[in-house]
């Protein structure tokens, strides 16, 4: 029976170290799913198993430990900078310069905060309270950046991940309960919320419009296409024309005539413009007898399409076949022939169906490509993502070169990879269920690390020592910066209630906040608040941790 002893106990075992991780990940995602009064802790219970099962002996070597924890963060943070990359510089465009300035204002008054209780209270040391404070927001990639900036300067204390155990339940509960004091506090009524959301058609400018146009101008009559479009100055698509009962597809050089019908493409922001210029919009419904042509949407798929202009694969003279709308992560985009054309993307084609055809081998449309991660750009990125971090950056005043880590270096590589890895002929596009296999892989195999590492320590440094201080300023550090912005975003910015409530869930970057921001609101205005602010807030959370600890615990 030795066998089973050797399973159990011996952590040299690479036996034993597989079963003890598949027991905590299991165990801590199906507990993580318990909801209590609505709130659930999710994989973060990963870390709370691993405690439990380091405190009664089991463990592994320390240096696999140590390679598991490395590479679980790695593959995870690489993962989050690819999802938030391509979303990363246009989230500060229009009314997302508001809502990050707000985030950026959180973010840094929970630091400010941790700080002062630090200097204040004088018995936790800096690692420790750099660990409650990503508790208290609930932020594991940033715990896993801080641990990583430890490392650098060889520290020996108590693991940074007891602080953050502690702080992280209230902090989940801290962020739902700010919402419902911002809500009391600046009297907020749901109802009026949703008809102010209602009417303010937010982030609606940019989506396509059709619509049915009747040529009334006069002037335009005898104008080729080409030409009425730079008069009207606003970009659009005439997909079909209607001429004296015959229905065809027009290219550029197409005549138009006065009583001409025209089925048009635009943004939203033109269709008033669009309409005053070319006559009025008219009700028209065209049959499909009446249409020699087809609709149909195709997905790029090849490689060699990725990054190349819509415009310059020449779709409408070429292939006689018209694009009215690109469709990229379920967001419908106006085809503009500038819009540089992603794999993924789904092209709305109208045309004659041979023609159509045509266009559909040019761009690929086979969706098994898409099946087929691109391992390549993954781990090209991860290689280049660790060198950047270990390069040692000589700031005047620091004894210690700050290094970017292996949590920093990969993040800040995939986000420009996501964003321009087009512009090198990389691939970035991953499924959506890869994308979230291959992070949670990574954070469960992190959290699970911590735990067991720092299970053997819980008690003496936790429940005999300072735990429920750090319970209590965790809850300080989340709830008094939400409250001040939350006010201050409502009463100065008259910021929506509903994207008020992304907002907050979003500086956080905490999952169940967002859940119940969702089913109190009953809308996507939560989703958008909380998606515009996630990328910034995302990278200042993993920075921030190994800024202060590079700077201040020398």
């Amino acid at each position: 029976m030795n066998w089973i002893q050797t399973l159990l106990w011996d952590s040299s075992s690479i036996a034993h170290i597989v079963c003890l991780y598949a027991f905590v990940i299991a165990a801590g995602v199906l507990l993580g799913k318990v909801k209590i009064f609505g709130v659930s802790l999710g994989v973060t219970f990963v870390l709370f198993m691993g405690i439990l099962m380091g405190h009664f002996g089991f463990t592994g070597d320390t240096h696999i430990l140590h390679f598991i924890r490395e590479f679980g963060l790695i593959l995870f943070v690489f993962c989050i900078g690819l999802q938030v990359g391509p979303s990363f510089f246009s989230s500060f465009k229009r009314g997302g310069i508001t809502l990050n300035v707000l985030a950026v204002a959180i973010v840094a008054l929970n630091i400010v905060v941790a700080l002062g209780i630090y200097w204040l209270d004088g018995r936790v040391d800096l690692p420790m309270m750099v660990g409650v404070l990503y508790g208290a927001v609930t932020n594991t990639p940033g715990l896993g950046a801080a641990q990583e900036a430890l490392n650098q300067l060889n520290y020996t204390g108590d693991p940074i991940a007891l602080g953050y155990a502690c702080a992280y339940p209230l902090g989940v509960v801290g962020i739902i309960l700010s919402m419902i004091v911002v809500k009391a506090l600046c009297r907020i009524n749901l109802k009026r919320e949703e008809e102010s959301l209602h009417d303010q058609g937010a982030d609606q400018k940019q989506k396509p419009r059709l619509l049915y146009l009747e040529v009334v101008n006069e002037a335009l009559s005898g104008h080729t296409l080409y030409k009425v479009k730079q008069l009207v100055g606003r970009p659009f698509v005439c997909s079909r024309i209607k001429h004296e009962d015959t229905i065809s597809i027009p290219n550029q050089d197409t005549v138009l005539h006065r009583g001409d019908q025209l089925f048009v493409v635009c943004a939203e922001e033109d269709v008033e413009g669009i309409t005053a210029f070319i006559g009025h919009e008219v009700d028209a419904e065209w049959t499909h007898e009446q249409m020699p042509m087809v609709s149909r949407r195709v997905l790029v798929t090849k490689s060699e399409i990725n990054g190349k202009r819509l415009g310059a694969l020449h779709i409408r003279n070429l292939y006689g076949v018209n694009v009215t709308r690109v469709n990229r992560s379920g967001v419908d985009l106006f085809a503009d022939p500038n819009l540089v054309l992603q794999v993924g993307d789904r092209i709305m084609l109208v045309g004659a169906q041979d023609a159509i055809d045509r266009v559909a081998a040019l761009v690929g449309n086979q969706l098994k490509r898409l099946d087929t991660p691109n391992i390549i750009t993954i781990f090209v990125g991860i290689f280049l993502g660790i060198v950047l971090g270990s390069l040692p950056l000589v700031i005047p005043g620091i004894p210690t070169p700050v290094k970017l880590g292996l949590a920093g270096g990969p993040l800040v590589v995939a986000i420009l990879i996501g964003r321009f890895g087009y512009k090198l002929r990389l691939v970035t596009y991953t499924t959506t269920s890869a994308n979230l296999m291959l992070r949670e892989m990574g954070i469960v195999l992190f959290l699970a690390s911590v735990g067991i590492e720092a299970g053997g320590r819980f008690v003496s440094t936790v429940l005999d020592g300072n735990g429920l201080w750090y319970v209590f300023y965790g809850f300080l550090i989340t709830v008094v910066p939400l409250l001040l912005v939350g006010v201050v975003a409502r009463l100065r910015y008259r910021l929506n209630y509903f994207t008020l409530m992304g907002l907050i869930a979003g500086s956080n970057t905490d999952p169940p906040a967002l859940a119940y921001a969702h089913q109190t609101a009953g809308n996507e205005a939560p989703a958008v608040g909380y998606s515009t602010v996630y990328p910034l807030v995302m990278f200042l959370r993993i920075m921030g941790g190994q800024v202060i600890l590079l700077l201040l615990a020398t």
